[in-house]
Order: C-alpha cells, then structure tokens, then sequence
C-alpha cells in the first residue's frame, strides 16, 4: 500500500541488509491471517501507527541469504520460518514485512525447519503460533510453564475454546508439550483432528450445556487457564473458570469493544481477563523460549506439528490480492490461505 485508503499493488521493493540480530530471508511462501485482510477504515483503527508506503504480512517461510552480524544460529541456505515484524508499532517498517521477495526477521522470531516440511506449510505457523504462545506464557496473561521436549506432568487442565483455529491448534500443542492436560472444545467435523494434536477430552461447543461438559471434564483438578479463541468464546470461558478450581485467568484473542466491557464484569466475579496482541513475545522471554529453544527440535522430532493445514491458492506476490479477498470473505475451517513465491 503505497497511502492510507490505497489498493494492495505490486511493486519494487528495495533490499534491505539485515542488522546484528536479524536475517533477511528469500520468501518461498506466505501465510495470510484475518489481520491482513481488514478492509477500510477498520484497518487504521487496527493498526493507526501503520507508515506508508507499507508492505504487510506477518507469515514468512524461505531460506536464509543474508545474517547479521551477531547472528549465530543461521547462515545462508538455511530454511526457516519466521515471524515478520511490520505490523507491530516498535517495528513499523516496510523491510519487514512478509509480502515480498526479501524479508528481514529477528533472529528470536525464527526457527529452522526440516527438509520433510515444506515451505507452504511451514508457512502456516508464525502468526497463530506466537498468539497461541503469547496467550498462554507470558506473565500478564496465563504465565504457564514454557513447552520443553521432555515436560514434567503438571497435573493441571489447560481450557482451550476454539481449538480447531489456528491460534487452537498452536495453543493445544503448546499445552500439551509444557506437561499439561487439554480440555478443548470443537465442532464435530473437527473433533478428531484436535484430539489428534493431543486434547484430552473435547466437547462441542455448540450444544447448549457446553459449559457443564467442560466443567464435568476438568473434575477436581486444577484449571491452569483459560484461551477464548474466536468470536463468542469469552462468556462461556468465564463461565467454566468460575465454576472450577485452579487459575481465574483467561486470555482472549479477541479484543473487541464488547469483549473488553464483559472482561471488566468478570473482575467482579474474580476473573481476570486479558487480551492478546500476538507479537508482544518478540519483547520478552517467550519469543526466544519458543522459536529458539522449542520449535526447531519439536518440529524435526514431530513432537509438534505445523497445523493448521496450508490451502495454496496462487503462486507469485500477485497472487495475494486475491488470497487476501477469500479470507476477507470468510468460511474457511481448519486451514490456512497460503501463496507461494
């Protein structure tokens, strides 16, 4: 976008040398998330800090060309995947966003990836991954245990509403590799596949005493917290965190004007509510917990799974207006639109 109210158009974008903890990568493959897809006026509010001429996209997989100097973890020829930075106001520059030939990329927001995963579904990940993980480790969320590859049991349930989103699907896995028991709810039609990413139990979530069978589950042991995915999710979370033992938080990825006013209610029924702005880990310890010391061993190993699946539906950077047009228009499930470059 080269002003506010601008289409997307294809231009030339400059290259830019990375700095002493960044990497610049050759995109092979681009994610695109709702975020992306806002139209009009909505964006401004979304993202007022945004500079223009802007290049967006947060969902970046390639191989690495260039590292900076200070960088130690990759070198050239490596794959990766990462997190581009260019909607977050610290950031807020062109360079660094994914919808383009080169991307610049924090050393902490990457990871490696193995040859057995390509770069269309790796490209799946970034965005909803560093939600799910924002969510559910830092401190002024639910503060959990940090995923490791041999977790002690926590003996504690973690709630997760939505868990065939992509944030769902990264949340469940997170969960399930910090040592803690998932209780998840899930359409019918995506039931098994949330199972299979390790929920323990998972309830339908559109019968009418949901909140019951989740309580019912969860039993006598301790809720560690609560992840309210999707639209209509933080009522029934304040619900079951209330009526349960253990952990009274629950983080939201929704932070509408309505969500907001019913989380400040629930703090009369001591819950507390957050909401998630998925890449505040690029400023603390759960950036590098997860994308450096997690996911390129639990990737390799398969302990953890790009998920949701990767919907290609072009090949080229002038394949995203249209990409972006069918998530604008919404009815996707359990995948993700992805464009290969």
């Amino acid at each position: 976008m080269r002003k506010r109210r601008a289409r997307f158009e294809l231009g030339p974008a400059p290259y830019t040398a990375p700095g002493p903890h960044e990497i610049v990568v050759r995109t092979r493959a681009v994610a695109v998330n709702p975020v992306d897809a806002i139209a009009g006026p909505a964006y401004r509010v979304v993202v007022p800090w945004l500079r223009y001429p802007a290049i967006i996209g947060s969902d970046v997989a390639g191989e690495v060309v260039e590292a900076g100097a200070a960088v130690t973890r990759f070198a050239p020829g490596d794959r990766v995947l990462g997190h581009a930075m260019a909607l977050e106001k610290s950031q807020n520059r062109a360079a660094e966003g994914a919808y383009q030939h080169y991307v610049v990329v924090m050393e902490h927001m990457a990871s490696a990836i193995p040859e057995s995963l390509s770069f269309e579904q790796a490209a799946v990940l970034p965005l909803t991954l560093s939600t799910a993980a924002t969510g559910m480790f830092q401190r002024d969320h639910l503060g959990l245990e940090f995923p490791t590859a041999a977790p002690a049991r926590q003996n504690a349930v973690v709630l997760v509403w939505g868990a065939a989103t992509g944030v769902g699907m990264n949340a469940t896995q997170l969960a399930k590799n910090a040592g803690y028991d998932v209780v998840a709810t899930a359409s019918p039609r995506t039931a098994e596949k949330v199972r299979a990413l390790g929920a323990d139990a998972v309830v339908d979530r559109t019968v009418p005493d949901v909140v019951e069978q989740l309580v019912r589950h969860i039993g006598d042991r301790a809720l560690a917290g609560t992840m309210a995915i999707g639209r209509g999710s933080l009522a029934p979370c304040i619900d079951v965190a209330a009526r349960t033992t253990g952990s009274r938080r629950v983080a939201s990825s929704q932070p509408d004007p309505a969500s907001r006013l019913r989380g400040r209610l629930a703090a009369r029924r001591a819950i507390d509510v957050s909401f998630i702005w998925g890449g505040t880990l690029k400023d603390n310890e759960v950036g590098p917990a997860v994308y450096r010391d997690f996911l390129p061993g639990a990737l390799a190993s398969g302990a953890f799974r790009a998920e949701p699946r990767a919907r290609v539906v072009g090949e080229g950077l002038a394949a995203l207006p249209d990409a972006l047009a069918r998530v604008r228009a919404g009815g996707i499930s359990a995948e993700k639109i992805v464009v290969t470059v």
